[in-house]
């Protein structure tokens, strides 16, 4: 936090403050935060590549790019926009409707379109190889609607006999839609051509976009479900039960790629979860783990069914809701004719009955069960739920339980050479070649992977107690080793929540695993244990509870609580235990705590314990040895604060749950093993972190950057960062502009506002995991070997960016990070950013392996997850807090998140 003297005109260290930056609350946060001057007034972009790495033994790959050659490069790809409008001149707003209304179009009016094939996107956008006759078209087509929400007038899923008549008369319903296509602008080939040179280009993007629509649209006629560049087919050995009525259904992804090796398709597996179809009353039991429909919660089914398709009768019905009283009492309005005087009769009657009396049906099992409301909020449609069964291909976004996400990790794990051949045979089954409109644009695509060059880095030479060693295969172990820096324990406790575990196993195992790891272990002061009676209470009400009986008993403050759950993974008490002992919020007394579910208890379950407990009480388990002998480039010499930065989003469908941004940084430089994080709650979904910094807050907070500066300056002998060093998590390629005029500049304006004359130097790395790379040994059946680094053939043309597999794959097929070097001033050669890179994936104080991705991101996506199970977030409506937040500027308030105590938050709480 900014110190006192800072709201003064001065820094901690009476450094004259220039006036905070001007902000204009009128516009959104990309143009918030006005940028000073550093050396230009100039947008920056991603930087161009300055070189190649050349340390590392040689390795041949394979890689899952196909080449793509463009015999045709003097084309133009047509752009057209598609408007569509229903008969009374209101334009269409249901998704979905566009590829069958442009393939009614197609047939119709072939004549008129000179039999001009198109790729069309679904949407708006459509493209041809060559211009359509006219530059704007109009067409009007008829659609018949197999789906329907006509089920009735007033509530009743039918209406009158007469209704019934016309019905089998006319058993669809059909619409009128009015079609215009417009005419765009044209998009040169020779911008792919461009692109693969490495030279800047407007619409290069653009073009390669074309192919992929055009990829899209060859799956889907032929019934594949799309989503986003995947695509999935309908078939029984593509689906996995996953549990809880949901199956993961296994595609494959596309893309087109420009490479420094010419344009690329990149093909991958994939896979996508769907709700399993068939009765809703079956999946409503399976979803909740119920064994009887009277065991539902409604509440809960509400959530889950609203906007899911159903069959009923053949007709698809979109569910809107639940009726609010089951079928026995929900009644609605049935006309009856009309009496004399032509007047419409009508009578209140239930669902129940109208069955009964008018259809001849008897409801076997939802008469005490809700309707399924098909109908809009103030024209109900209600339908027995027995009747309704869930049509197929239908995505589930919902949360997963722990059991799921273990399946969806199984199903989707392939061997490597498992993968190399389903990816062999989904390019010959595509046959993409034959594809007219890509053969009319003279574009072919290879069968065959890619061959590539890769490199393999040595693994950085580890410091453990009074030793030094080189892990082998990306691996090592405790096993005869004593920690690099153990801590003393002899003040603790052991909390249980759990009446399954044999505590005084667990302690002697402690005890033992800590006495050869170097750490001194005492006994625990007391093992507190929850009464029966209390865990069918509130999760909040039993952790208080508990929590206050410990603090009364034990002699004074424990250095950590080793908690005991009841469930391994999304356990009730884990949210509110981590709060009450690491939050100001009158409480917390600010103890560190370790929880555990143990099933197994070995030595490496154990020493995994160990491992974390250590870390978070300030110790360290292993060392770099050119860290400890200040032998890192660019960085030991130089005062170099590294960052780690990440942004947690709420599950999907939760638009009302905040985002939480989380920041670590490196602290007692010249050491890049410590970390501290600094977490904050901002708008939901927002990707770009608001508050880096903060200089007009009302909350007396300067913004996460300040805080972690402070600390980095405390920790590090009063030295300013004259290198800094931001790795960034969880960003797409079309984000990376803002991460550099928005996140960067924050910082930048945060180091003004802290020293006007000081002028530390930058370098932003983006490190992707979310992308289908992947890479082959081309004769063997393992995995690629740690270290492995790719930055030639398959990386951008021009941008600096290349991939790292620095983990061991032990299991399924090793998916490489992608790291794309945006800015850097420092001046790093690409030898010795990779190394620093590969260098930082084995600091990672939680295992005793390379991690996939640098410790610093692993290190903010944990402190940002745990933060986030701080929040009780039912409580958090859909227009958020109206106070006492941290906000970014122009935007609704946040609600604030609790404050850490001042006694854990230097720590690595999160490890």
């Amino acid at each position: 936090m900014a110190s006192s003297l800072a709201n003064k005109g001065t820094d901690k260290y009476g450094s004259l403050l220039p006036p905070p930056p001007t902000i204009r609350p009128d516009v959104g946060l990309e143009k918030a935060y006005l940028p000073r001057k550093k050396t230009s007034d100039r947008q920056l972009s991603p930087m161009a590549r300055r070189g190649f790495g050349s340390k590392g033994q040689k390795i041949q790959l394979l890689t899952n790019h196909f080449r793509v050659s463009l015999a045709k490069k003097d084309g133009f790809f047509y752009h057209y926009t598609v408007a569509l409008f229903y008969e009374d001149n209101r334009p269409v707003e249901a998704k979905g409707i566009g590829r069958r209304v442009l393939d009614k179009v197609y047939e119709t009016y072939a004549s008129e379109l000179q039999s001009k094939s198109f790729a069309y996107d679904g949407e708006k956008a459509l493209f041809t190889i060559t211009s359509l006759p006219r530059n704007k078209l109009e067409f009007i087509i008829v659609l018949d609607e197999i789906s329907s929400n006509k089920a009735g007038r007033n509530g009743s899923p039918d209406n009158t006999e007469e209704t019934d008549k016309k019905r089998m008369r006319r058993p669809y319903q059909s619409k009128t839609y009015k079609v215009e296509i417009s005419f765009a602008r044209k998009i040169p080939m020779q911008e792919i051509v461009d692109a693969l040179s490495g030279l800047e280009s407007d619409h290069h993007q653009e073009a390669i976009r074309v192919l992929d629509i055009i990829l899209r649209q060859h799956a889907a006629k032929q019934g594949c479900l799309l989503v986003r560049q995947s695509f999935f087919h309908d078939t029984v050995e593509n689906y996995r039960d996953i549990g809880g009525g949901v199956q993961g259904c296994r595609g494959f992804h596309s893309s087109f790629r420009a490479t420094q090796g010419g344009l690329s398709l990149n093909v991958d597996v994939s896979t996508t979860l769907l709700l399993k179809p068939g009765p809703v009353l079956d999946f409503l039991c399976m979803n909740q783990n119920v064994n009887h429909p009277g065991s539902i919660n409604w509440t809960k089914a509400k959530r889950m069914l609203k906007n899911l398709r159903v069959k009923v009768n053949n007709l698809e019905h979109k569910i809107t809701g639940l009726s609010d009283r089951p079928c026995k009492d929900q009644k609605f309005s049935l006309k009856q004719g009309r009496d004399a005087n032509g007047e419409v009769k009508t009578i209140e009657i239930t669902v129940l009955d109208y069955f009964e009396r008018h259809k001849g049906i008897t409801l076997r099992h939802s008469a005490n069960l809700p309707c399924i409301d098909c109908g809009k909020p103030k024209k109900p449609s209600y339908i027995p739920i027995e009747f309704c069964t869930l049509v197929s291909l239908q995505r589930y976004t919902k949360a997963l339980t722990s059991l799921q996400r273990a399946s969806v990790v199984d199903v989707s794990r392939q061997k490597p050479q498992e993968r190399m051949t389903s990816l062999l045979n989904s390019i010959r089954n595509s046959r993409y070649n034959d594809e007219p409109l890509l053969r009319s644009s003279g574009i072919s695509i290879d069968s065959a992977f890619t061959k590539v060059e890769g490199r393999v880095l040595p693994a950085p030479r580890l410091k453990v107690g009074n030793e030094e060693f080189f892990p082998r295969n990306g691996r090592w172990n405790f096993n005869n080793k004593q920690l690099f820096q153990p801590m003393a324990i002899d003040r603790w406790a052991i909390v249980n929540f759990s009446a399954r575990c044999n505590i005084k196993y667990l302690i002697e195992g402690l005890k033992k695993c800590a006495q050869t790891k170097g750490m001194f272990l005492k006994d625990p002061f007391n093992v507190f244990n929850e009464d029966v009676h209390m865990s069918r209470k509130p999760p909040t009400v039993r952790v208080e509870e508990l929590y206050a009986i410990v603090m009364k008993q034990l002699p004074g403050l424990p250095q950590f609580l080793l908690c005991i759950l009841p469930e391994k993974k999304n356990s009730d008490i884990y949210g509110p235990w981590k709060r009450i002992n690491l939050a100001v919020d009158g409480k917390g007394k600010g103890v560190v705590t370790q929880c555990i579910a143990p099933t197994k208890m070995n030595d490496q379950y154990f020493t995994n314990v160990l491992l974390k407990i250590n870390a978070k009480l300030g110790g360290m388990n292993s060392n770099l040895a050119i860290e400890h002998s200040l032998s890192i480039p660019m960085v030991s010499h130089v005062p170099t604060l590294i960052l780690g930065m990440d942004v947690s989003h709420g599950s999907p469908g939760r638009s009302d749950v905040p985002s939480i941004a989380a920041v670590v940084s490196s602290r007692c430089w010249p050491q890049i093993s410590r970390y501290r994080a600094s977490v904050r709650a901002q708008l939901p979904k927002l990707e770009m972190i608001a508050n880096l910094f903060s200089p007009l807050s009302d909350t007396k907070d300067d913004g996460i950057f300040r805080e972690l500066l402070d600390d980095f300056i405390e920790t590090s002998g009063g030295r300013r960062p004259e290198h800094i060093v931001i790795f960034r998590d969880g960003v797409s390629e079309s984000q990376f502009n803002q991460v550099l005029n928005i996140e960067l500049n924050q910082i930048i304006q945060a180091c003004k506002h802290f020293q006007e004359s000081w002028d530390p130097k930058f370098t932003v790395i983006i490190a992707q995991k979310n992308h289908h790379t992947k890479f082959f040994q081309a004769n063997a059946q393992e995995n690629v070997p740690p270290g492995t680094v790719i930055d030639n053939r398959i990386c951008h043309p021009k941008n600096n960016d290349f991939y790292m597999c620095a983990q061991a794959g032990m299991i399924g097929t090793t998916r490489p990070t992608h790291y794309h070097v945006l800015h850097d001033e420092i001046g790093f050669s690409a030898d010795g950013l990779q190394e620093l890179v590969h260098s930082l994936c084995y600091v990672y104080q939680r295992s005793t392996t390379a991690v996939s991705v640098v410790a610093p991101v692993c290190y903010a996506h944990l402190a940002a997850a745990q933060v986030a199970q701080f929040i009780k977030f039912d409580e958090f409506s859909e227009s958020c807090s109206s106070h006492g937040g941290l906000t970014s500027v122009g935007t609704p308030q946040v609600q604030e998140l609790p404050r850490l105590h001042e006694r854990v938050r230097d720590s690595m709480f999160f490890c």
